[in-house]
This record gives C-alpha cells, sequence and structure tokens, in this order.
C-alpha cells in the first residue's frame, strides 16, 4: 500500500516525517552538539594556532576561515542523517512505516529534509562566534540568504552519500567511520584552511575543482565580495552529480533492506 501514492502525496509524507525529525531535535537540544560544539571548536583552534602563520593575523585569517569552515560544518552534519536511519533500520521504525499508507521513499526523504534545520543552525553559530571574534559581512543579508540557501543545497545533496552508507552498512559506528573517511580528504585538500597556492602542483589542481574549495569561494564571495558565479557553477554541478548518483542507490538499498 505504502507504494501506491503520486508523487505529490510522496512529496508530502516526506515532509510530515521531516517535521517528526525537527520535532526530535526540538525535543532532544543535544542532537545539536556536532554543529555546535564542533564548528566553535575548528573555529578558535585553526583560528588561533594558525591565523599568524597563515594570513599574518588571526583576525585576518578569520575573514577568510569563517566562510570556510561552514563547508565542512554542512558537510559533517550530514553524518547524522546516514546513522540516524541506521539505527531506525536496527529498531523496528520501518516495519511500522511500511504498515502505514505512505511512499517507501519518505522515511528518507524526511530525515533528509529535516537536516536543513542542522546545516542553518550550524551556519548561525559561525556567524554568531566569527562576529564575536571579529568577522565582518562586507555584503548584505541578502548575500548571507544567498549563502545560506547554497550551503543547505548543497547539504541536501551531499546527505545522500551518509543514507545510502546508512542503508548498506550494518553498524552505526560503520557509518560514521566511513562517511568521515569519504569526507575528510575533501575538506583537508580543499583551500578552506589554506590558500591552494601554497599547496604543490597536484594538491592544487585538485582543490581548484574540489566541490569544498568551490563552495568556500561561493560563501567567501558572498560573504566578503568576490567572483561567484564561476565557483557556483561548479558547486551546483557538484552537487547535482552528487544527488544523481546516491539518490537513486540510497533508495535502492533501502528497498533492500527493508523488503
Amino acid at each position: 500500500m505504502s507504494g501506491r501514492v503520486g508523487p505529490a502525496d510522496a512529496v508530502r509524507h516526506g515532509l510530515i516525517l521531516a517535521g517528526r525529525g525537527v520535532l526530535k531535535i526540538r525535543r532532544n537540544p543535544e542532537h545539536l552538539v556536532d554543529v555546535t560544539v564542533q564548528p566553535l571548536l575548528f573555529l578558535v583552534m585553526f583560528g588561533y594556532l594558525f591565523g599568524g602563520a597563515i594570513a599574518g593575523s588571526p583576525g585576518a585569517y578569520l575573514q577568510d576561515l569563517v566562510p570556510g569552515l561552514m563547508v565542512p560544518s554542512v558537510l559533517m552534519a550530514t553524518l547524522s542523517a546516514g546513522v540516524g536511519l541506521n539505527s531506525d533500520a536496527g529498531s523496528g521504525v520501518f516495519d511500522r512505516f511500511r504498515s502505514m499508507p505512505i511512499a517507501r521513499s519518505a522515511p528518507l526523504t524526511g530525515v533528509v529534509l529535516a537536516g536543513a534545520v542542522r546545516y542553518v543552525v550550524a551556519i548561525a553559530v559561525l556567524l554568531g562566534a566569527g562576529a564575536v571574534l571579529g568577522f565582518r559581512v562586507r555584503t548584505g543579508p541578502l548575500e548571507v540568504l544567498a549563502a545560506t540557501a547554497v550551503l543547505v543545497t548543497a547539504g541536501l545533496c551531499f546527505c545522500w552519500v551518509t543514507v545510502f552508507l546508512g542503508m548498506v552498512l550494518r553498524d552505526r559506528d560503520a557509518v560514521q567511520g566511513s562517511a568521515v573517511a569519504l569526507f575528510m580528504p575533501l575538506v583537508f585538500a580543499s583551500n578552506v584552511f589554506v590558500p591552494a597556492a601554497t599547496m604543490p602542483g597536484w594538491l592544487r589542481a585538485w582543490s581548484g575543482v574540489n566541490p569544498v574549495s568551490l563552495l568556500a569561494d561561493v560563501v567567501r564571495g558572498l560573504l566578503s565580495g568576490g567572483p561567484v558565479a564561476g565557483p557556483l557553477t561548479g558547486a551546483l554541478a557538484w552537487s547535482a552529480g552528487v544527488l544523481g548518483v546516491f539518490f537513486p542507490l540510497a533508495i535502492r538499498a533501502y528497498h533492500r533492506r527493508v523488503g
């Protein structure tokens, strides 16, 4: 019965379950620790340990670090979707969903859409803490909203990587470890923490097409001024490609998992 609904109903069911996910966050705010405490630790650690060596002073470094750090913060926030779905699969929650007249994809899309709240929280935390430490937005509120929209869109696309891992791996620790192993090379081989010009040639070439670098350049351009169109095109292409590959893989893995 759950597989016989139309596209409009499938979207509605996904939004309803997204509301369930948001309600869980409201009732258990400790679920936001990874998008509040972790970005703050990275901001202080990298800003004050490496700011002087890289940019001459922590204050100057923050202008590049804060918008850049928003990208890995959103990327790592997607882990909760895969880990949470993996836990639900082992707890029998999916069996209850399967007996309800809802789209079979709704439990996945609901979790993914609920993740947008986590991404916005991570962005807000970095903007607020960065402002206290000396970071200044040099554009305007529309650009801040545009940067947030770009990051949330990217998060919703890359989230399907962790959803896929959550469906094919049997243990939540394996999901988290595998996702970190995939995302960390993207983060540290990017221009988030150091300028690409200081990298070896082969690494600089990869950094130039790395989705994390492209997203960081978009956010920096929107918040501090600078070119946006070029990196935005690349970032959207990466996001669309990841969505196009991992969305069907995740749905197929989910159907195999729940039967």
